[in-house]
């Protein structure tokens, strides 16, 4: 169980502390209910872009890389991430350190000094980070997937943005985006680990009780148009063909999630799942594959990824297709049910016991649930799914029209790939 204690500050910045016994860490966490889904077209990348930036120069820090420095001088470990929906930024410490990891991610946050100089610099550290991605076909084929998915929206374009514009975003773009988004109602502060809860949350007031007040005017809703299966293969030279595939599902706020992403856990969410028996153990088709349940605040899937041979894409295609369509009749057994619950119930208890994994449980359900949870009621959620739960689930989600695939490899014949997965999923 979370020890958990939320205060809103008086510009109505949330901080959520939760104090641990037993560890020698503490890690401050930052997160903003603003990616990649609140850019327009001709700035998308932009969230991104100012996230790396944020790092480049303080008012107390204008050296470059002496943000960084500072973070390594006490070994920290430290990230952010741009996601669709939120930005965050992180630092686990020793704890005797903490208040110099609050005071670096306040600093960044609060005093930035985005010098055109380093603008630019960035924007070339950005654009290599593009062509990796684009060298990187594993990862590569889940933006065509989100692109296929969900189409020319928000949604559906990718985080990084494009090289057109990330070469036209200018200084005034990533200040305007950032006052608009970076408001106190829209941000949750959470610390964790070994702390003292009524003096970190004076620390936290001090700081970001700067925060301006206010919160941000929110996202275009996803809008699903698909009514037949769609599929994308782009014909690149690689040594193996990686493939995603999904379906549309249910929001973070449907309680049909708690089936599906027990479902998912059974179909590919470990190494004794039914796609990794079927796929790598028995026909030896793969090293990977997987699937997931993902949900966004108003849209959401279940998707499936895995690395074949180029000649083996049909067969493996046609083997997810046969695992599915067998789940959808039949539903599954009690012992998959058990074991699948029994799963998730394990992964959580190793996540809650690392303070960085708290912090981000707790800045998570804060900023989209505004309720916070203890992972033992979620446990009792999936506790509750029945076999019955997952054939409806099933039979509602995996359907023709809801299904997508995308797909990255050496095929000259594309077209007729294209046409072969189109025709099998609208069987399902």
């Amino acid at each position: 169980m979370i020890n958990f204690k939320k205060k809103v500050l008086s510009n109505g910045l949330r901080v959520v502390l939760a104090p641990m016994e037993n560890t020698e860490a503490a890690t401050l966490s930052v997160l903003v209910g603003a990616g990649s889904r609140y850019e327009t077209k001709n700035i998308n990348g932009v969230s991104h872009f100012l996230e790396h930036l944020f790092f480049k120069g303080t008012k107390s820090r204008p050296k470059p890389g002496q943000v960084f420095k500072d973070l390594d001088k006490i070994g920290a470990a430290y990230n952010a991430f741009t996601s669709k929906e939120s930005t965050g930024f992180w630092v686990k410490s020793a704890t005797e350190d903490f208040d110099i990891g609050l005071d670096i991610v306040s600093d960044i946050l609060l005093e930035p000094l985005f010098k055109p100089e380093e603008i630019e610099k960035e924007r070339g550290v950005i654009l290599q980070e593009i062509n990796m991605i684009e060298d990187d076909p594993m990862r590569k084929v889940w933006d065509i997937f989100e692109n296929v998915f969900y189409g020319d929206q928000p949604i559906g374009w990718d985080i990084a943005g494009n090289k057109e514009t990330i070469m036209s975003i200018n200084r005034k773009n990533i200040i305007g985006y950032r006052n608009k988004n970076y408001l106190s109602k829209n941000m949750v502060v959470a610390a964790a680990g070994k702390i003292n809860q009524a003096e970190v949350f004076k620390k936290i007031e001090k700081v970001f009780g700067r925060i301006k007040k206010g919160k941000n005017s929110g996202r275009k809703d996803a809008k699903i148009f698909q009514r037949k299966p769609e599929v994308k293969i782009l014909n690149k030279d690689s040594d193996q063909s990686h493939l995603a595939m999904g379906f549309h599902a249910y929001d973070m706020y449907d309680e049909k999630m708690y089936a599906l992403n027990l479902l998912s856990v059974i179909l590919g969410g470990n190494f004794s799942s039914k796609l990794m028996m079927e796929i790598r153990e028995k026909l030896g088709l793969a090293y990977y594959v997987f699937s997931f349940g993902d949900q966004n605040t108003d849209c959401g899937s279940i998707g499936m990824g895995a690395g074949v041979g180029h000649d083996n894409l049909e067969k493996t295609v046609k083997k997810i297709f046969e695992v599915i369509s067998k789940i959808k009749s039949n539903g599954v057994s009690k012992s998959d049910l058990s074991d699948g619950k029994s799963f998730i119930r394990g992964q959580r208890v190793l996540k809650m016991e690392s303070s960085s994994e708290i912090a981000s449980f707790c800045s998570g359900r804060e900023l989209f649930y505004k309720k916070i949870l203890q992972p033992e009621e979620l446990d009792k959620k999936f506790e509750k799914v029945s076999q019955n739960d997952i054939l409806k689930v099933a039979n509602e989600v995996f359907r023709p029209g809801r299904f997508n695939m995308a797909v990255i490899g050496k095929h000259d014949d594309g077209l007729e790939k294209e046409k072969f997965c189109r025709n099998l999923f609208a069987k399902i």
